[in-house]
Order: structure tokens, then sequence, then C-alpha cells
């Protein structure tokens, strides 16, 4: 944090003191604000999502249909394929930008000599992207998305039509998982700058409350859920 950042800053919470007519924290009080956040809390648990791992995967792939999203569950030497054919099903063009993902290397896109990918950033001429995912939520068929290098955001916003490859062992249980990983992962002062929550196509309701698919995003969604 710069040294402006950080005048700003706490002249910021200086003035929310002055407000509560507290001083700054000592003692007892900052060593149990400090235990918290070194042990977060842990949220309530969604009952309908603590299963055996194969039947949280299926509650994954069951909401994310109910929330317009289309799935298919391949083997890991089928997913070039299974992304070319839904191109051709949706009568889409064989081209995509893919995140330039290390993880996305091992399924055989080379195979498919139809297909033209363009690793990187979304383009506004995009029509297509294909992206991994952090986590997939089996409560409610919610991807998450982290930023970086590997994964820029611009691949979840500007492409019309979102693949999705999603490994099973990447499905957890509810939201509170997903932040113990992300804790895990990345540690908690170096969290990614981005991390988004993507529940189906983007959509909206008019006045009317007739939904309207493509609203803010991607009108389609497809997730290729390839197993451990």
């Amino acid at each position: 944090m710069s040294a402006t950042n950080g005048g700003a800053r706490t002249q910021i919470l200086n003035g929310i003191r002055r407000s509560l007519r507290r001083g700054e924290l000592a003692g007892p009080a900052r060593e149990s604000v400090a235990a918290r956040l070194n042990a977060p809390l842990r949220g309530p648990l969604v009952g309908r999502a603590q299963l055996p791992q194969p039947e949280k995967v299926a509650l994954f792939c069951q909401w994310a249909e109910i929330n317009n999203a289309t799935v298919a569950r391949v083997a890991a030497g089928e997913v070039a394929g299974e992304v070319a054919a839904y191109l051709v099903r949706n009568n889409l063009p064989a081209e995509a930008a893919m995140a330039p993902s290390p993880l996305l290397d091992r399924y055989g896109w080379s195979g498919q000599k139809l297909l033209t990918l363009r690793r990187g950033r979304g383009e506004g001429r995009d029509q297509v992207s294909i992206t991994g995912a952090f986590a997939g939520i089996a409560e409610t068929g919610t991807l998450v998305m982290v930023s970086g290098a590997d994964h820029p955001v611009s691949l979840n916003l500007l492409p019309d039509t979102h693949i999705v490859v999603l490994r099973e062992e990447d499905v957890v249980a509810g939201y509170e998982e997903v932040w113990a990983r992300l804790r895990e992962r990345y540690g908690k002062d170096a969290l990614p700058r981005t991390v988004n929550t993507i529940t189906g196509p983007s959509r909206t309701g008019d006045i009317e409350q007739a939904m309207e698919l493509g609203a803010h995003g991607p009108r389609r969604m497809h997730i290729v859920v390839v197993p451990e």
C-alpha cells in the first residue's frame, strides 16, 4: 500500500473512531480481533449439500441447469470434442478465446483441427470464451472464478458464450468451503484481486417479470464437468 493510500486509510479509520467515541483497540480487545482474523469463524452450512462427492457433483449439475446453464459430463479426453460439438450444435463459430491456464492444456485441443483457439484476455470481438473455474458450489450451482494471469476476468464477461471446464474435485458443498480454499491457496494477505461468483448465464427480469438472457454478460453458459 502506498504512503498516500495508507494516510487516507488512517484518516478514514480515525474519523470512524471519533464518531463512535472510541480510541484505538488495545489489550484484550485487540487480541480478540487478531485471533478472529487469524482464524475466521465458519458460517452456517446448508444441509442439502452435505453429501458424498459423487452426489455433490450431481447436485451442482442439477442446480446449474435450473439456472439456465447447460451441462455435459465427459472424460478428460473428450473435453475438446465436447466443446467443438457444442459450438456446432449452437451454430457458433469454431473459434474461441481461451484462458492461458496450464490446467486447460491437458485436454487435447490440438486434436480438433477445425477449432481455432487464441490464448489471452477477452476482447470485444470474441463470441466464445473457454475458462476453468476455481470451484463449483453444489448448493446453488454457482461457479467461482478468481482473477490472475491465467484467468483474465474479461473472459467471464465479454463473449456471448462462456464455456467452463470444471473438475469434479473442485465441486464443494457451499460458499464457506470456497473461502477456506482461497485462504489456503493464496494466504489471507494475498487473495486474488477479483473473485467472481457466477450462477448461470447473465439475465435480468423486466418490469413485467419476463426473463432476458445476456443482459450484462454471456447469454449462454456451458459447463463441461470432468472426473478427477
